[in-house]
Parts: structure tokens; sequence; C-alpha cells
């Protein structure tokens, strides 16, 4: 009969003796982990953001008078709402604050219906290569404002614009740069580099929906057009009413397109849009303080104006 030898006793791992005087380290705390990541956003938003938005507010309730014919000694005077109430009076700001108006309720709802029909498209199976198209829709947003307006301010000048030699062809005559049609040539641009973006966070929404819904709408009978008009458009609802803030921000701070394109349209002066009025009163004339109630008029508008839109949306949501 076959023994079995015993097995013989191993002795346990020594345990580590810490070294005198060692601490434990703690674990750090959640709280502690996202504090940490807060921290340094929340400096820079209030150095980058909120500190320059109370000194415009500040300023603009003081105004800086000199003596004699304006060569004499300046002091600072508490004004109140004087320079809101100038701003508000003011031709110019009234003039500019029509315009940017007139130019978001016509190129707005035109950029986010473009956006959102090539977003449909690329999220359904009509299109072939849909990558491709979806970087080529986005390249225009990829290029710098500068050179997009001063891309198209080569096609818009009278002497360059292979558009008006076009028009020419078949007896047309265009002047994209008058006072009639400069704030629509301003629109194309903006639209044109901004439709891409938009249509590339709609599309995000599109994909990130469940195929399980298209399914049991298909077996039901519904078509693609009910599908996308019935199922998809209120699903991504949410990102529509984002880039529809984003686009009324950028319309109310419209200054880059115009800036570059007055160069070769007359019809664009200094005060064009509220900014560039703003821009005008602080660096070219020195009216600090009316610069400042100038942007904090904007600064207010721009937020009722998202406010009155997510509202809207809240409530159509509901």
């Amino acid at each position: 009969m076959p023994t079995v030898a015993p097995r013989k006793a191993t002795a346990a791992p020594p345990t580590p003796v810490k070294a005198a005087g060692a601490k434990r380290r703690k674990p750090v705390s959640h709280r502690k982990f996202v504090v940490g990541f807060l921290v340094p956003f929340g400096l820079l938003f209030v150095a980058m953001y909120l500190a320059p938005i109370g000194y415009a507010m500040v300023e603009s309730l003081y105004t800086v008078k000199r003596s004699g014919l304006g060569l004499g000694p300046s002091t600072t005077e508490f004004a109140g709402l004087d320079n809101f109430a100038r701003v508000f009076s003011d031709d110019a700001f009234l003039s500019a604050i029509g315009r940017v108006l007139l130019f978001g309720a016509v190129q707005v709802p035109v950029m986010l219906g473009l956006a959102l029909l090539l977003a449909l498209l690329l999220d359904s199976t009509v299109v072939k290569f849909p990558g491709f198209f979806r970087i080529a829709y986005f390249i225009p947003f990829a290029l710098p404002v500068v050179v997009s307006a001063l891309l198209w301010s080569f096609l818009y000048s009278p002497g360059s614009s292979p558009y008006q030699k076009l028009f020419a062809l078949v007896g047309l005559s265009i002047d994209f740069t008058g006072s009639d049609t400069v704030l629509w040539s301003l629109a194309n641009i903006v639209t044109w580099a901004w439709t891409g973006y938009n249509m590339l966070i709609i599309y995000s929404a599109l994909q990130a929906l469940p195929e399980d819904i298209y399914e049991a709408a298909r077996l039901d009978g519904a078509t693609g057009w009910q599908i996308a008009w019935r199922i998809k458009i209120p699903l991504v609802r949410p990102a529509i009413t984002l880039t529809a803030v984003m686009s009324v921000i950028g319309t109310l701070q419209l200054y880059n397109e115009p800036a570059i394109v007055k160069h070769i349209a007359p019809a664009i002066d200094s005060k064009y849009t509220p900014l560039m009025l703003a821009q005008t009163a602080g660096l070219e004339n020195s009216d600090y303080n009316f610069a400042a109630a100038v942007s904090v008029v904007l600064a207010l508008g721009t937020f009722l104006v998202s406010f009155l839109i997510l509202r809207f949306a809240r409530r159509k949501a509901v």
C-alpha cells in the first residue's frame, strides 16, 4: 500500500515592518479630487469673464470730465445711468442693434435649417461616403475667421469677383458690397463658415439615438421622412436649442467679418455693429465709459435673448 509523505510546513512570509516614523498615506477623497479640477477653471472664469463684466459695469456708472477746452486736468465723476441714456439715444447704436437683429432673424434660421438638413442626410442611408462629406462640411469652420473673410472679400471685390463676371454673362449686375447687399454678403460668410460646426453638433446627437426606435417605427410602416420629422428632430431638440443659443450670441457679437470686409465695402463704417461701435468709442475716441455702457447693454441683451430661447424650448419640450 503506497504511503503519502507528510507535507513540510512552510513558514509564513515575514510581515514587513514599518520604518520608524513612517506615516500611512491617506486616500484622496472624491470631493477633494473634484475640487482640485474645479479650482483652476473657477479662477480663470472669474479672471477672464466675471471680472471684466464687473469692471465694465462699474466703469459704465462714471464719466470723465475735462476742464477748459479739454486740455486741462480730468476728473472722474459718478454719472449714474447717464451713459445708458446716451446709449439708447445714440442713433449709431440703435442702427447697429437693428442691423444685427435683422441679420440674426434671417441668417440664423437659414444656417440652422441647412445644418439640420445636412445632419439628417448624413444620418440616413441615402448618402454614400458620409465620412468624406462630414469632413468636407466641417472644413470651412476649421479655417480661421480672418482667412474666410479675406477669401470672400476677394470673391466680392468688384475688380476680381468671378461671380460678377458670371452674372454679367446673363445680363445681371450685382454689387456684393453695396449698402443694400453687404449685410447679406456678411450673412453668407457666416453661414458658410458655421453651418458645418452646427451640423456636427446635431449629427452627434443623432448618432447617440438607439437604432431600436427606428426599427420599431419601420415595422409600424413609417417612411424615412416620417422618422426624420416625428422621431429624429424631436429627440435632438436639445442639440438644436444649443446651436440656436450659440448662433444668437455670435450674431449679437458680430465683429470679425465686417471688420475685415469693410476695407472693400464703403457701406461698412466703424459703427456698423454694436461691438464695432464699442471699439470705436473706447479705443479711437477714448470714451471708455460710454464703451463700457454699450458692452453692458450688449451683455444683458445677449443673456435675455438666450434665456428666452431656452425658456421657449423648455415649454415646447413639456
